[in-house]
């Protein structure tokens, strides 16, 4: 019992926080201050240890798999958004019973980018190739303010009902700005400066990071990144505004989307990827980012009012718990099958030393017959 709660100290503490947002919150006048601090420092904190402990080489070569990249920005984007606007569609049948905000929030959650920051942490927990994550997360997200407001366009733009409490969306030069700004300054500049910082001091970064532990920094930013959304959300009573019938429905529906996803994804990775590589892919695809989606709501569907903008944000919010609380129970049973792959590859590579050896050790008789051989090759 007490090794569940060491290994999974990062759930015990979410709730913890969630449940101290959901009684004091921070002013309103102060929550754009917050929000801009916590963006900013908080994942430059996740990307800069990143960048101290992930090596360089590994990170290039990962970088170019464009193969990889292609399958996991497909699901990324066309699977889950596909999905998710199917939910939809089959369950907007009653204009009585859902608040169209809502319904409109899940296809947002759909559409939206993988999380940079959460995968990642989780990825490695798993024993996954973290290296991978840290690429595709990266790429994605550059693809994310072009995919993402093409996607939404698309899908609300069909003339279900739901879709009517829309206003007609101008011009996306605001949240291009806003977001490669974000990503520049707190996920490249960190990256690199960690890269450069490790080049030049390996060993005190090893000392710093892996003998003193102090990468577990990482987790404990990632803590207050979650922290900081659900206290915006009880802040602007987001909540308070759904009816209880409706929030039951978001929490389940947004459960199963979370399963289907990464079930299909797993199907499909294990097919043709590495252990390593499927679990990489597996929290790359289901998780997704609400830094990205709050400010691209808020500035494609302007002249909503506070109210609709909130209840289209919340199905984000709630989905944030669901895949953080997800994703860190499936590292227990993620690490056990990554192990069952590594133990066997282990033997394999110990017997072809092993036979390499004998090799080495029988053909030092046949000295002569080796040479011939090796002239004929030459």
């Amino acid at each position: 019992m007490w090794d569940l709660v060491v290994d999974q100290w990062f759930l015990i503490v979410m709730g913890i926080l969630i449940a101290i947002a959901s009684q004091v919150q921070v002013p309103k006048s102060q929550q754009q201050l917050k929000q801009t601090v916590v963006n900013y420092l908080a994942v430059s904190v996740i990307f800069f240890i990143n960048g101290c402990t992930l090596p360089t080489q590994v990170l290039i070569e990962n970088l170019s798999r464009w193969k990889v990249h292609i399958f996991t920005q497909a699901q990324c984007y066309l699977l889950t958004s596909s999905i998710s606007y199917g939910i939809v569609s089959a369950c907007a049948t009653d204009k009585d019973f859902m608040d169209p905000a809502l319904l409109i929030g899940i296809i947002i959650v759909g559409c939206l980018p993988t999380a940079i920051s959460f995968n990642t942490i989780m990825t490695r927990k798993a024993n996954g190739n973290g290296a991978l994550t840290i690429a595709q997360s990266t790429i994605g997200n550059l693809l994310g303010p072009f995919l993402t407001t093409a996607l939404l366009k698309l899908y609300t733009s069909t003339g279900a009902w739901y879709t009517d409490i829309l206003p007609e969306t101008e011009g996306f030069t605001e949240t291009y700005r806003y977001v490669f700004k974000q990503l520049g300054l707190s996920v490249f500049v960190p990256l690199l400066v960690g890269q450069i910082i490790v080049s030049v001091f390996p060993r005190l970064v090893k000392k710093v990071f892996i003998e003193w532990k102090l990468s577990k920094l990482s987790s404990f930013a990632l803590l207050i990144v979650i922290w900081s959304t659900y206290d915006g959300a009880f802040e602007s009573d987001a909540f308070s505004g759904v009816q209880s019938d409706n929030m039951v429905f978001v929490v389940f529906i947004l459960i199963a989307l979370f399963l289907v996803w990464i079930a299909i994804t797993i199907g499909v990775s294990w097919l043709w990827l590495s252990r390593e590589d499927t679990i990489a892919v597996a929290y790359l695809v289901p998780t997704k980012t609400p830094a990205m989606g709050v400010p691209i709501t808020t500035i494609m569907f302007v002249g909503l009012s506070e109210a609709a903008q909130s209840r289209i944000q919340l199905p984000m919010v709630i989905y944030q718990g669901v895949q953080t609380t997800l994703s860190s129970l499936l590292t227990i049973p993620l690490r056990k099958w990554q192990a069952t792959e590594s133990s066997p590859r282990r033997l394999m590579q110990a017997e072809t030393l092993e036979l390499d050896d004998q090799s080495q050790d029988t053909g030092s008789h046949r000295r002569p017959a080796h040479n011939r051989s090796a002239s004929t090759i030459a």
